[in-house]
């Protein structure tokens, strides 16, 4: 006869309902914990302004992107033609890669105890959000994220990571935020 076991958590996931929802719901008076702010979605996105002059840089920040997001990243393409850049309608100008379940809560975990402390005089980051409860970070150069070889890379490209929450206010998120480890500047 089989066991069934049940699929783990990932760890900041686990800590999210063990530790952080408590605390959340104590510190905001929530009726119940169904009212706690959770994490809806993270977005990394790549703009790629070189593509418009090498095929290949798309090619390379790809499968950059893959590496880092464990994901298949999809094409951004311009909306309109912008003749001071060289730039026509339907040009591929980006990627973007949409994590959700665990996934989202793996890449969340790694960044935070991973890839942000791997920044060069690093002091937190900043503590302003969108208002409605989404924080946008962004990050001068993959090299942070150990999967990316530096002997392998091409060039240096940023990228910006949104984390869209279900927070209603900038406190609720920076508070559910900052107890799942974001390092926040004091």
């Amino acid at each position: 006869m089989a066991t069934f076991t049940a699929p783990t958590r990932p760890r900041l996931q686990q800590a999210y309902v063990e530790r952080v929802v408590p605390n959340l719901v104590s510190e905001f008076r929530y009726v119940n914990a169904m009212q706690v702010p959770g994490l809806d979605r993270i977005v990394v996105n790549i703009g790629i302004g070189e593509a418009i002059q090498n095929a290949k840089a798309m090619d390379a920040a790809s499968g950059d992107l893959r590496q880092i997001t464990g994901q298949q990243p999809i094409v951004i393409k311009a909306r309109r033609s912008v003749a001071a850049f060289k730039l026509r309608q339907g040009m591929p100008i980006g990627l973007k890669v949409t994590l959700r379940g665990a996934r989202m809560w793996e890449f969340l975990d790694k960044l935070v105890s991973v890839a942000l402390p791997r920044i060069r005089d690093f002091r937190g980051v900043g503590s302003r959000l969108d208002g409605h409860g989404n924080y946008t970070l962004g990050l001068r150069e993959q090299l942070v994220f150990p999967e990316i070889d530096y002997d392998r890379i091409d060039r240096l490209r940023g990228m910006e990571i949104t984390i869209v929450t279900t927070a209603r206010s900038d406190d609720e998120g920076r508070r559910l935020l900052s107890e799942l480890g974001m390092p926040f500047r004091r």
